[in-house]
């Protein structure tokens, strides 16, 4: 009796996100609370559900999101990930959709890291010549 469950981890920056579809009536639910609770900003709302607007799936499953790491863009995009790679077990036809809004592809943007010698990534100390 149990429902068929589409489970996958979305990674974005520092931020991973492990989702699964339900199918259900379109609640989100991220770190059990619901999306609007744990995003403040819209854009991050959208962001969230954009792959089930796009594939007209965002009346057909319920969310279930935890979400660690990272700030709440990078969450936000982890999670659009992970939804979009869940959308993709339950119907591989949806690869093209999606992979055209660049929803599949992993942002490897990261933060560079501090050299030694340097005041950050690429700061430098300030030059003095006298």
């Amino acid at each position: 009796m149990s429902e068929i469950v589409y489970a996958a981890v979305g990674r974005r920056k520092t931020s991973v996100a492990r989702v699964r579809l339900i199918p259900g009536t379109g609640e989100i639910t991220v770190n059990k609370k619901p999306v609007a609770d744990f995003f403040g900003r819209e854009t991050h709302r959208i962001i969230i559900i954009s792959p089930l607007k796009l594939t007209e799936n965002d009346e057909k499953f319920n969310v279930m999101a935890n979400v660690n790491g990272g700030g709440e863009s990078g969450q936000a995009g982890a999670i659009r990930h992970g939804i979009s790679r869940a959308l993709l077990k339950f119907d591989p036809e949806f690869r093209a959709v999606l992979k055209k809004q660049g929803f599949l592809t992993r942002d490897p943007r990261m933060k560079e890291r501090k050299k030694y010698g340097q005041k950050g990534a690429r700061a430098r100390f300030q030059f003095s010549k006298r």
